[in-house]
């Protein structure tokens, strides 16, 4: 009886765990074992900094709210309040973009906010 070695589906198997490698450096692209490893490590980065991406742009998002609100001559907290007490809800992504492309819409936004102040203030 012949023995079976497993030639096409051994080589398939290998040739898919290399193509994940492609662009990888040294062993971790040429050496089965060394490779495997890598896709693993490379697939749990991925998966964490999946998450951590979202965190990094609602940071910047802030960041660039806060940067237009200073120029206005309000913080970025009282802004927020101002917002919710005048009933305006825009995410942030939105009101970055807002003070990045289009100025004067933020400041009409500021003035809601300013206007949300005050009528928290007279209660």
């Amino acid at each position: 009886m012949v023995r079976a070695r497993r030639g096409h589906a051994r080589r398939q198997s290998k040739n898919r765990i290399f193509k994940l490698t492609k662009g990888y450096v040294g062993g971790r692209r040429r050496l089965l074992r060394l490779a495997k490893q890598a896709i693993l490590r490379a697939r749990q980065y991925a998966y964490r900094d999946r998450r951590v991406r979202k965190r990094q742009m609602r940071r910047l998002w802030i960041i660039r709210i806060n940067a237009a609100c200073r120029q206005r001559g309000l913080r970025y907290a009282t802004f927020i309040h101002g917002l919710l007490e005048a009933g305006i809800e825009l995410n942030r992504k939105v009101m970055a973009h807002l003070a990045y492309v289009d100025p004067t819409s933020f400041d009409a936004l500021v003035e809601e906010a300013q206007k949300g102040l005050q009528a928290v203030a007279k209660k």
